[in-house]
């Protein structure tokens, strides 16, 4: 090997052990992209598996479903759930815009959950207080997790679907600390109810 070879490796070996001894501050003003961050948002009927879509209602029985929300936002997050309860002339929530629906809620879950863990809890409900009259069903009171809910509720006969049907959705909301409240984070999850059996 010559003088001028010889040379090359030793600033070459120079400056890979420079960059070794370097790269644990580099790190400290350099950060690698996290990828994608997100929440998942579901709702599981019997045995965790998910649900056709309606539940045929019986007055006084109590029905259970099982919700979930994953959190893969990169650290510990603040959350709450909106439970809503409509009939099909109320509006969901509009996620083009990401704007929760303006209906009230009628029970809330908050939990804290850190980056890659999964929240689950169970929903029971039952309608406790129906009155059908002159082909509408009236709901005036819901069981919702043991909490007596009231509610003013008119369902009418929808043609299309023939039947009387009811929605409760569940609107996903995260903490901001930049603002001090809560956001809708534009994830919602619905089961329809069917209450045609209780004429």
């Amino acid at each position: 090997m010559n003088f001028e070879n010889a040379k090359l490796v030793y600033l070459g070996s120079c400056i890979i052990l420079g960059l070794i001894i370097l790269a644990p501050s580099l790190f400290t003003f350099y950060s690698f992209p996290e990828g994608e961050r997100f929440s998942e948002l579901w709702l599981l009927g019997s045995n965790n598996l998910i649900e056709s879509g309606v539940v045929d209602i019986l007055e006084r029985e109590s029905y259970s479903l099982s919700l979930g929300v994953f959190n893969n936002m990169k650290d510990l997050k603040f959350y709450k759930v909106d439970v809503k309860f409509r009939n099909p002339s109320e509006p969901l929530p509009d996620n083009v815009a990401g704007l929760p629906s303006p209906l009230e809620s009628v029970f809330e879950y908050y939990f804290f959950s850190r980056n890659n863990e999964t929240w689950e809890d169970e929903f029971r409900f039952s309608f406790e207080d129906i009155l059908f009259e002159d082909n509408i069903f009236r709901i005036s009171r819901l069981s919702i997790n043991d909490r007596d809910i009231k509610v003013d509720k008119i369902v009418l006969w929808d043609e299309k679907s023939n039947g009387f049907y009811c929605q409760f959705f569940f609107e996903l909301w995260i903490y901001d600390s930049t603002i001090s409240d809560f956001q809708f984070h534009n994830r919602f999850v619905s089961i329809w109810l069917n209450l045609t059996q209780l004429m």
